[in-house]
This record gives structure tokens, sequence and C-alpha cells, in this order.
């Protein structure tokens, strides 16, 4: 099964602009889906954003407009571009398979905070 790991958390000033990498261990092309996540803390994991084989994507109410998913499949990638952060885009990020996640299985994640 792939597996998953994330790279680019880092703390960001409100309004900046931050891009977060998965790496898969093979290859990604015959994943009908794949996702980003997100845990604020004390809260519960929430999809945030998520890519269809198509390049069909889905997005969480709250970031719509401010965060674009990427899928590559020839480098086994999926980016996030999120610009304009917010405090309340603070959390540890993560990337997954509906596969995995429903299995509840997942890497160690990326820390992102939002704070000045």
């Amino acid at each position: 099964q792939v597996t998953f790991k994330e790279y680019g958390g880092e703390l960001v000033q409100p309004g900046g602009s931050l891009r977060l990498t998965c790496a898969a261990s093979g290859r990604i092309f015959n994943i009908s889906r794949l996702s980003w996540y997100r845990q604020a803390p004390g809260k519960q994991r929430d999809l945030v954003a998520s890519i269809s084989i198509g390049g069909d994507t889905t997005y969480l109410d709250s970031v719509k407009g401010r965060f674009t998913i990427f899928r590559n499949n020839v480098l086994n990638t999926l980016d996030l571009q999120m610009n304009n952060l917010k405090s309340e885009d603070t959390g540890v990020y993560y990337c997954n398979s509906d596969a995995r996640a429903s299995s509840n299985s997942w890497g160690q994640g990326t820390q992102v905070t939002v704070s000045s």
C-alpha cells in the first residue's frame, strides 16, 4: 500500500502563503482520490481539499478561494498551496488516500502555525 510523507509546514504570519508537499512511497496514478486533512489542537481531523484522478477538486468551505490542491502523477506528489492564511488554518496537515484514511492509517503530518 502506498504511504505518504508530508513536508513544508512552518510558522507563518496571517495573510501569508505556504505550500505543502506530500511525497508518496509509490505510484499514485491509479489512486482515485487524494486529500489533505487538517487537525487543529483539541479538534477532530477535517477534510480540507481533495482531488480525483480526473483532476476534479473539492474544498472545505472555509478555504475555498485561498487553497489549491495539485496532483502530480509523474512525480507522485500532492501539493497544497495555501494563500491568505488565517489563524484558524493552524493545525497539523496530513495527506492521504481514501483507503488509508478509512483504515485510520496516517503519516506524521506537518505542523502549520499561523500567528503574528
